[in-house]
């Protein structure tokens, strides 16, 4: 079984070009510089390709806004890759 939460940070060091990033599924875009709406599409491309899955425009609305978190994106990630 693959270590999500890993992998996750992995790209996520990538996309905001930080290696010291360290996320918890509590992370939220306010927990992390420079994660505005730019980054974020970035970050959404990044997960596609690394993962090899594809998000509904809902989804990826769903994924940025009051009360979400990197535990809300690793769920679905998740659900993609069943």
């Amino acid at each position: 079984m693959i270590d999500l939460q890993a992998q996750f940070e992995e790209i996520m060091q990538e996309v905001f070009d930080d290696d010291e990033l360290s996320i918890s599924r509590a992370t939220t875009a306010n927990d992390v510089e420079g994660w505005d709406s730019l980054m974020h599409i970035n970050l959404i491309i990044a997960v596609e390709k690394r993962f090899g899955v594809r998000f509904a425009t809902a989804e990826i609305s769903g994924l940025k806004g009051e009360g979400q978190n990197v535990g809300t994106f690793l769920d679905l990630v998740q659900d993609k890759l069943r």
